[in-house]
């Protein structure tokens, strides 16, 4: 999804200016929630990995796949449970990379429609 084919048309009006923006303040709020969420996935697989290495490859370990609790020893969970939280570490800072786009593209509408939240109206009327 590039920058120039997610760039939105030209508003004819004020209510699609601020349609405009709040649509991309939406898009920010759910890039934001899936990030969050993949971080604690992530999180919980760093604790798991850590909790796994210094135990016995032999000992038994369970693991849930598609919602089925499996009997495996830690020597076959270890690397998956490794190779998973790569992915996810991917997976992050590409959620990141894309927020950081929405951010600016937001602020650039912002700044170009002269955008105000109602915090920023209250602080420039009480100058």
């Amino acid at each position: 999804m590039s920058s120039a084919a997610a760039a939105p048309r030209e508003p004819k009006n004020e209510q699609e200016v601020l349609g405009t923006y709040r649509q991309m303040q939406s898009e920010m709020q759910g890039l934001i929630q899936n990030l969050t969420k993949i971080e604690m996935d992530r999180n919980e697989h760093r604790l798991v990995e850590e909790t796994l290495t210094p135990l016995d490859p032999d000992r038994r370990a369970f693991r849930l796949v598609g919602g089925v609790l499996v009997e495996r020893t830690v020597r076959e969970v270890l690397p998956t449970v490794r190779e998973h939280r790569g992915n996810l570490d991917i997976v992050v800072q590409n959620l990141k990379e894309k927020l950081d786009a929405k951010q600016k593209e937001t602020a650039a509408w912002k700044a170009k429609y002269n955008i105000k939240t109602q915090e920023e109206a209250q602080a420039a009327n009480r100058q």
